[in-house]
């Protein structure tokens, strides 16, 4: 037997290393954080809820009953036609709870995709190109994260007027910051490697060095921050909501019917707590999710199973 023909038996002797599926990697390491599973189907359940909640009831969420205003929900006594009560002018609170949610994922949605898109493109040309745009980009920047968040998103609503599509540019102005810096930082890391060296010299250029050998090794932790400011953006909305600053009544957005409901505090505690309950689920459920995206999509915080 050749030399050839022995190597080839002892290769077919051997086992292939099976590995494991990229999905089937992530859910391992996902479904480890009970907390997270817990949040991803408070989530799903959420985005069911905005979907198909608001066809689901028979009352619209800004139509007026004047003859029962303040109806406490079914079970404290109330009506059953109303399940969660009405606010103040007699809007029922369940539909209106139900499009907050499609309203809130919206906001939270587009406002994550307007900072991220533009913010990951400013990190890649101030990595790529750290003397002749790295330079301005960061220092912009810079200036953006000295001045309060909350204050720089006023000023901005403030200049373009209040309304829900302000309010989410406001918010991606406001988050667009962090997204440069992190995509910038994950560059520098990334340029320093074997991999891109050596796609340099087998001649790719830039653009696919940019988009096709880096971004995506840089993607885990933007994905990460996307999550996070996908709560902060609806915590943020409902803030500028209750300022009167968001969206505009009698739209049922969360922070709106708290700015609404504040006066029934202790008389009608319903309308408060409702909308109260559902931006403190949400957010808590994303932060959840977000917690497991962290420990599955990076390699040092991988749990051991």
């Amino acid at each position: 037997m050749s030399q050839n023909q022995t190597l080839a038996a002892v290769a077919a002797e051997e086992p292939v290393a099976q590995y494991p599926h990229p999905l089937k990697e992530f859910w391992r390491s996902f479904s480890q954080n009970k907390g997270a599973v817990a949040g991803l189907f408070v989530f799903i359940f959420m985005i069911l809820c905005a979907l198909f909640g608001p066809m689901l009831v028979s009352h619209s969420p800004i139509e007026q009953y004047r003859e029962a205003m303040l109806q406490p929900p079914s079970w404290a006594g109330g009506n059953s036609t109303f399940l969660l009560g009405t606010d103040d002018v007699g809007r029922d609170m369940l539909s209106r709870l139900l499009s907050g949610a499609r309203l809130s994922l919206l906001i939270g949605l587009f406002s994550v995709l307007m900072s991220m898109i533009p913010g990951v493109i400013l990190g890649l040309l101030a990595g790529f190109f750290p003397r002749a745009l790295g330079t301005t980009i960061m220092r912009l920047t810079d200036i953006m994260l000295a001045l309060p968040s909350l204050l720089l998103g006023l000023v901005i609503i403030a200049i373009l007027g209040p309304s829900l599509v302000n309010t989410m540019i406001a918010i991606a102005v406001v988050g667009l910051p962090g997204y440069v810096r992190l995509t910038r930082a994950s560059v520098m890391a990334e340029l320093a490697k074997d991999y891109v060296i050596a796609s340099r010299v087998a001649g790719a250029g830039i653009l696919r060095l940019m988009f096709n050998t880096v971004l995506p090794n840089c993607m885990a932790p933007i994905i990460v921050t996307a999550t996070m400011g996908f709560s902060n953006a609806i915590l943020e909305a409902a803030a500028f909501g209750f300022l009167g600053l968001g969206a505009q009544p009698p739209t049922p957005e969360w922070g709106t019917m708290l700015a609404n409901a504040r006066d029934y505090m202790e008389t009608a505690s319903w309308v408060v707590t409702l909308p109260g309950l559902a931006i403190l689920i949400t957010v808590l459920a994303i932060n959840l999710m977000g917690d497991g995206l962290r420990d599955a999509l990076d390699p040092k915080l991988k749990r051991l199973s």
